[in-house]
């Protein structure tokens, strides 16, 4: 593929991307939540909570859901959306739930896999695969990458989208 060709698949990648976050609250105009390509339910709708209470990945439900900077998050339980109730900051992904690994490098990743996931020094990463999962606990620098770049991509996004709406 030629230059054009790359730049071209690129930012429609982007743009593609920036369409699957959750609308931007003047309250939280910097926060950016992962909900996919389609719907507004943040990490596939599995539950944030499970990761740290039951060390794996376990699918939420709609009965026990609760809306948090403009996306909804399911659990497994009442006790599970209670506790994210309280603390979500506690619970929620980095980085807003975009692959820990992509931000690492300065690059957007919206898809991610809810089981490819580490919890490291008490916050929750989430990746693209369970080989990125690997490699971004293997090796410290990528989370000091990933926090350095994260103000960067995040700016990225909320460009972008401010762009996109006002189309």
């Amino acid at each position: 593929m030629n230059m054009i060709g790359k730049a071209t698949v690129r930012a429609a990648g982007v743009a593609f991307a920036l369409l699957a976050f959750t609308p931007l609250s003047h309250a939280q105009d910097a926060e950016v939540v992962n909900t996919g390509y389609f719907g507004d339910v943040a990490i596939r709708g599995y539950d944030p909570v499970a990761y740290f209470t039951e060390n794996k990945a376990v699918e939420g439900s709609e009965k026990f859901s609760h809306n948090w900077l403009g996306a909804t998050w399911h659990f497994a339980s009442a006790q599970n959306r209670d506790l994210f109730v309280r603390e979500p900051l506690k619970y929620a992904p980095q980085y807003g739930g975009l692959c820990a690994d992509g931000v690492s490098l300065g690059t957007v990743t919206t898809n991610i896999d809810p089981k490819a996931w580490r919890i490291i020094d008490g916050k929750l990463y989430l990746n693209y695969d369970p080989g990125a999962a690997d490699g971004f606990a293997k090796n410290p620098t990528k989370v000091i990458d990933s926090q350095k770049y994260w103000p960067e991509v995040k700016q990225t996004l909320v460009t972008e989208k401010r762009q996109l709406a006002r189309r």
